[in-house]
């Protein structure tokens, strides 16, 4: 689909710059484009590494266990299903975690742990358990505390206060994550998906 997509907008760019005159503009910025797309990539490529390398670190030390241990009796209270002594609320818990600090690749491999957990307390293999959907809406709506991968990118494109979005994000992603956990629950709670 994406190769679709890019086709598309390359041939409607190309069209409009042949009939507005400015094909030669257009040929001009393609390799100016890459250059540019490399260099941000480049960047964040050096910041990501940072990051999981400091999420390794609280991994190895044991931080991330603490704080999993700090927000497990609210896992249990959000994941009911979930025995609070399985592996899945670990996991969960530092998947979300990771996602407080915008770590967002570094969280990816932890949400997929966490869903494979999950998995494994599914009576129906294959069908998403209550708790696997509050998990991926929670996931997904993702409370921010600190978004590092934005600031990184606002760092790389040249933003002069790349922290000024902190504040804004820390309101967007409490709304958007309280309203994830209550639909959810209200979906979870309705005969057509009991079972």
């Amino acid at each position: 689909m994406l190769n679709i997509i890019w086709l598309f907008l390359l041939v409607v760019s190309t069209v409009i710059a042949l009939a507005t005159g400015n094909l030669k503009p257009l040929v001009n910025s393609v390799p100016e484009s890459a250059m540019n797309a490399f260099r941000l990539a480049l960047g964040l490529t050096g910041i990501m590494a940072l990051w999981l390398g400091i999420m390794k670190i609280a991994e190895k030390s044991g931080l991330t266990e603490k704080l999993s241990q700090l927000i497990a009796p609210l896992m249990v209270r959000i994941f009911p299903g979930v025995p609070p002594d399985h592996p899945a609320v670990a996991t969960m818990a530092s998947n979300m975690i990771a996602n407080m600090f915008g770590l967002n690749n570094a969280a990816t491999p932890l949400g997929i742990k966490a869903m494979k957990d999950l998995e494994t307390l599914n009576p129906t293999k294959g069908t998403a358990t209550h708790a696997m959907c509050m998990f991926l809406a929670l996931n997904t709506s993702s409370l921010q505390l600190v978004p590092f991968g934005a600031i990184a990118l606002l760092a790389a494109g040249g933003s002069k206060d790349p922290t000024i979005i902190i504040f804004p994000t820390i309101i967007a992603t409490t709304f958007s994550t309280v309203s994830a956990f209550c639909i959810a629950r209200l979906l979870s709670r309705m005969k057509r998906y009991q079972d």
